[in-house]
């Protein structure tokens, strides 16, 4: 897949872009700078507002790093975004994700969408037990 958009590259960007990008290099590493980010900078505006989310989101609080990023491979998984599911298991591996979590990862994103099929399909409504009454 192609992007609808010319990708701006570090050296061809402007200086309010360069700003932008030398966040995301200090915060992500040197291969932080990928070609999504890179998309998003034909629209500044749009780079910075989604980078400001992503960072405040990622950052490690309530839940550490690798914890959000496994949900954020999950969430990837779940809406069938490709890139997103790959560039987010490479952060996570690179927070100390093991293939064995990843693998009970895609166990239980495999389990309920499986599950939620199921009962979307027959009408399941929760039950008391499940309400916590």
């Amino acid at each position: 897949m192609m992007p609808y958009v010319e990708m701006v590259e570090y050296e061809d960007a402007s200086s309010e872009v360069k700003e932008i990008y030398d966040e995301i290099l200090a915060t992500r590493g040197p291969d932080g700078l990928s070609d999504f980010w890179k998309t998003l900078a034909f629209h500044p505006p749009t780079l910075l507002r989604n980078w400001k989310q992503a960072s405040d989101a990622l950052s490690p609080g309530e839940l550490d790093g690798l914890t959000k990023e496994m949900l954020y491979i999950a969430a990837s998984i779940a809406t069938n975004c490709t890139y997103c599911t790959e560039a987010h298991i490479a952060l996570a591996q690179r927070l100390g994700m093991t293939d064995g979590m990843l693998g009970e990862l895609v166990e239980i994103v495999s389990l309920a969408h499986g599950a939620s099929a199921l009962g979307a399909a027959y009408g399941v409504d929760r039950d008391v037990a499940s309400r916590g009454d």
